[in-house]
């Protein structure tokens, strides 16, 4: 068998360190672009929301968060209808920051993406999402504290 998820681990692991170092220069440090865009493309997103849209735990998201509202990127407002859910908001600084990201996925889409057709990218993306939802019904089960039979 192929090993297919390390190739998209190393995919992964490389998009990752090349983004922490250029995004270093905003005061962006290990993934922490990850939570800026999707709270600029989603604004006023609770945190349940967010960590399933990246696929992280709770205390990761959490502590990421803090050091984002810290250091002005994010800020939590609380939820008109209830008080306990806190919403989270983009700030200018974050709004400032987001096309950079944007144009950087846009860039690492294209070289990763170099001297494939229009069909091939298509097959593509279909087959990654179709690894992702597989990947998602093992992620839910281990995160309600289920064990995976090997």
């Amino acid at each position: 068998m192929k090993e297919i998820l390390r190739e998209i681990g190393m995919i992964a692991r490389a998009l990752d360190s090349i983004s922490n170092i250029e995004f270093r220069e905003f005061d962006l440090t290990k993934g922490q672009y990850l939570y800026v865009v999707r709270i600029c493309e989603n604004p006023g997103i609770i945190q349940e929301q967010l960590l399933d849209m990246i696929k992280v735990d709770r205390s990761t998201a959490t502590r990421a968060l803090q050091k984002l509202e810290r250091n002005g990127f994010i800020e939590k407002k609380e939820d008109a209808q209830n008080k306990k859910i806190k919403r989270l908001f983009p700030t200018a600084k974050s709004e400032k920051v987001y096309p950079f990201i944007k144009k950087e996925n846009i860039y690492s889409n294209h070289i990763a993406l170099q001297g494939f057709s229009e069909e091939e990218k298509a097959d593509v993306f279909d087959q990654l999402q179709r690894i992702r939802r597989n990947i998602e019904k093992d992620w839910e089960f281990v995160k309600k504290g289920n064990k995976r039979s090997y």
